[in-house]
């Protein structure tokens, strides 16, 4: 049996990832169609992000205050949804509910809340 050669560039750190079956189906499919094995393909990801770390780093930030955005609106919707229930409520038993206006005035500002974080999610 014949001892393989190492190459003068092959890497020699060994690093483990974890990942879902759904980012390693993309990460597979991305290496394959740069004929690239996973891990060599992970390697090039990588440095190519390393190297532009002020790119990289804006990019994480803002796509850590979209998701922020995103959580906030849906707890604000949760809120407000409550709130509604109880109007309903009050209203289906002949009662009189003076808040339905800043009821549905919440509602209307959460919904445009979240349209905008969404758009912004989709211009990304």
């Amino acid at each position: 049996m014949r001892h393989r050669t190492r190459q003068p560039r092959q890497r020699n750190r060994f690093r483990n990832v974890r990942l879902s079956d759904s980012e390693l189906a993309l990460i597979s499919a991305g290496a394959k169609a740069a004929g690239m094995t996973d891990a060599g393909f992970l390697a090039h990801a990588g440095l190519a992000a390393a190297r532009d770390l002020t790119t990289t780093a804006a990019r994480i930030a803002g796509d850590r205050e979209l998701l922020a955005e995103l959580f906030a609106a849906r707890r604000h919707l949760g809120q407000v949804g409550n709130n509604l229930n109880q109007i309903a409520k009050i209203l289906n038993s002949d009662g009189h509910a003076p808040q339905t206006d800043v009821v549905l005035d919440a509602v209307r500002r959460a919904t445009e809340r979240l349209q905008a974080a969404t758009v912004r999610l989709l211009d990304q």
